[in-house]
């Protein structure tokens, strides 16, 4: 019986690192307001074309008075 509970309890360690390191925490995205995007944000793809020129990967429209945010990886 004690062999069994040793066997048990290893395999359940090594299931616990398998499933552990297959759940990698998602890349947090950092936002930051465009300094370039002038005028009302209407459009993604043009909030993210002005964001890629200041070095940011994307952008999008953001809040009520629509202000362009530039997004990228943190």
């Amino acid at each position: 019986m004690a062999s069994f509970l040793r066997l048990f309890a290893a395999v359940f360690l090594m299931l616990m690192l398998v499933f552990s390191s297959g759940m990698v925490a998602e890349a947090r995205i950092c936002e930051s307001k465009s300094h370039r995007f002038r005028g009302i944000c209407v459009r993604k793809a043009n909030c993210a074309a002005v964001c890629q020129t200041e070095g940011f990967h994307g952008g999008r429209c953001r809040g009520f008075r629509r202000r362009c945010y530039c997004t990228k990886h943190c």
